[in-house]
């Protein structure tokens, strides 16, 4: 598969199949956490070091993201991933946005902007914390500033980028703050949620891969608990559920045993292909 061929990430022809790495599976604060001396902060088990939330998904004609984590520098030479083609953002907080700076390499190869697909709050935000790229300054000088274009989505509307059909997905990420989850073929990204509603659910029928926020063992007020996670696998049936966003309560080999059929945690580096048509 080559990554590297500029392609027009909005083209209309049509990809069949994609390989899904899941860069960052950690909370916000990562694993370890700064200052932990917990016994899976301080563990060897490479599984247990958890970077912030963001995915790859590889098609034949490039590379999307979903989330520019603050360590997607990090993540990208760790997979050797050496161009991204579009971004999807899931939301504006920090720990899925705060990356996105390091996108400015990309144009040059490109020959073009980054597109960013996300909802108006989230372009809101990334104008305001990101100014630098929307001024002056971008034209007399580019190479310091990401060079970026919005394309607007909602959460009900599917959109193509690279010639892949997505599917956006209405989540509540507890009760006042509202997020995007992802349906991608037969695979869905459900992160940093506690609340799927029934429209949502709906749209995820039949889906075969369920990467699914499980922040902890505790309930928490804005993302989902394991048997809570659990629960929504429960109910989908999905032939494979991953919990992500997870927090250093989660020892990754002892929590694995403990869960039921077909749910493990994700880990960072985790590849698996998916069918998109």
């Amino acid at each position: 598969m080559n990554t590297e061929k500029a392609e027009n990430p909005m083209t209309d022809k049509t990809a069949k199949n994609a390989e899904v790495i899941l860069l960052g599976t950690g909370t916000s604060v990562g694993v370890p956490a700064l200052g932990c001396d917990c016994s899976v902060c301080t563990s060897d088990n490479p599984r247990n070091n958890r970077t912030r939330c963001s995915v790859a998904i590889r098609t034949e004609q490039g590379t999307i993201l979903i989330d520019t984590a603050p360590d997607m520098r990090t993540q990208l030479l760790r997979e050797r991933i050496p161009l991204v083609h579009a971004v999807l953002y899931t939301h504006e907080h920090a720990d899925h946005l705060f990356g996105l700076d390091d996108l400015r390499l990309f144009p040059f190869r490109l020959g073009t902007p980054v597109p960013l697909f996300c909802e108006s709050n989230v372009e809101a935000r990334i104008r305001k914390s990101y100014d630098y790229a929307f001024s002056e300054r971008a034209e007399t000088h580019p190479g310091a500033t990401p060079r970026l274009v919005f394309e607007s989505i909602n959460e009900r509307d599917p959109f193509k980028v690279l010639g892949v059909e997505i599917q956006p997905l209405r989540l509540s990420h507890g009760p006042y703050f509202d997020v995007l989850g992802f349906r991608i073929g037969n695979f869905a990204y459900c992160t940093d949620t506690n609340f799927i509603p029934d429209e949502s659910l709906a749209l995820l029928a039949g889906v075969d891969t369920f990467v699914v926020d499980a922040l902890r063992r505790k309930p928490h007020p804005t993302h989902f608990s394991v048997n809570e996670a659990c629960a929504v696998a429960s109910q989908l049936k999905p032939r494979k559920t991953f919990l992500t966003h997870v927090c250093h309560d989660l020892e990754h080999d002892a929590t694995n045993e403990s869960l039921p059929e077909g749910i493990e945690l994700a880990y960072d580096g985790l590849r698996f292909d998916i069918e998109l048509s």
